[in-house]
């Protein structure tokens, strides 16, 4: 039952008989439980971590379980300080990202080097990326932040898929929150779930990426065109930066048939992430595309924020999503 505040089935049950049976020793609470006593200790122990064991003034020598109140108060701080620290790690990781993409960005065709290939043109893009396919062994990890799906573009897919799960190879994608709203993007998510690809979604993705194999990956030289050119890194700092930044993100990320999961202000991933957006003075269409969504949806989103916030402009908006802590 707490075991999503950190707290494993053991644990959790020597904490509740503490509570109803104080005076429990370790050999007693193992008798009670049907548990070995280094069982019992090891549960004591990550429960002192926790801070759910203090030390029983009236007992002497002896531990008290905290009262529940409090003990969950406990649990929940923890774990919003675990989520704030990933959270960090995830910025960090996209911060390092964003810098490699800016390094690369304004390669020009000539300045191919060992590491680095420049594709110019959508057809050389596809060519490569086709060529990619027919070579991976291993694993296809992708940022796919453009929302739903072209049905010409996911239709053109579907072979490479099949192909790609007939050599057992892995394929994860991320995609951003609004492809719930595409229902030939949810047809084809299933279909390929059906082929053993996995599927997570987030509110906001840096750009868009594909690493193949951990040994190469391809990223857009700008990410307003992506149809422009891009580049292929095959450095290996590089890939380990790409690749840590996609574990990362897929960690943080929901599966695509979960239910949206609503923080204690009562705000969805991709409500928070358009707030954050609205207070740093993002227009419409600038929100619009970072989560991946109609200008429409974006006023849509705009508006009900600052009606739940009553406030008459977008900087008013900010002032109080951050006076009642709706900002980090």
């Amino acid at each position: 039952m707490l075991t999503a505040l950190g707290l494993d089935t053991v644990a959790e049950s020597v904490y509740r008989a503490m509570l109803a049976h104080p005076g429990d020793g370790v050999a007693a609470l193992a008798g009670r439980l049907s548990l070995t006593e280094p069982q019992v200790r090891a549960a004591l122990d990550h429960l002192s971590e926790l801070a759910l064991l203090r030390p029983s003034a009236e007992r002497p020598g002896s531990l008290r379980a905290v009262s529940p109140d409090v003990g969950m108060e406990i649990l929940m701080a923890r774990q919003q300080a675990e989520l704030a620290a990933a959270q960090a790690r995830i910025e960090a990781s996209r911060a390092a990202a964003a810098q490699l993409i800016a390094d690369y960005a304004d390669l020009r065709p000539e300045a191919n080097t060992p590491d680095v290939e420049r594709l110019v043109g959508l057809d050389r893009i596809r060519d490569r990326l086709s060529r990619f396919s027919q070579e991976a062994r291993e694993e296809i990890m992708t940022f796919s932040p453009e929302g739903g799906q072209k049905p010409e573009n996911i239709e053109a897919a579907k072979p490479l898929d099949v192909a790609l799960a007939e050599r057992g190879v892995r394929m994860r994608t991320v995609y951003l929150d609004s492809v719930r709203n595409s229902p030939h993007t949810i047809d084809y998510v299933n279909w390929l779930a059906g082929l053993g690809g996995q599927v997570r979604i987030v509110p906001e993705l840096p750009t868009r990426m594909i690493i193949v194999d951990r040994s190469a990956a391809v990223i857009p030289v700008r990410s307003d065109d992506t149809a422009a050119g891009a580049v292929v890194l095959t450095g290996q700092g590089v890939l380990t930066v790409l690749c840590a930044l996609f574990e990362t993100v897929w960690a943080g990320a929901q599966p695509l048939g979960a239910v949206a999961q609503l923080d204690r202000n009562g705000l969805s991933a991709q409500e928070r992430t358009a707030l954050g957006l609205l207070a740093d003075g993002h227009t419409d269409d600038a929100i619009a595309k970072r989560l991946g969504v109609s200008p429409r949806t974006a006023r849509r989103i705009a508006t009900d924020l600052m009606e739940r916030l009553d406030a008459r402009s977008r900087f008013q908006a900010g002032v109080r999503a951050a006076q009642a802590g709706w900002l980090s």
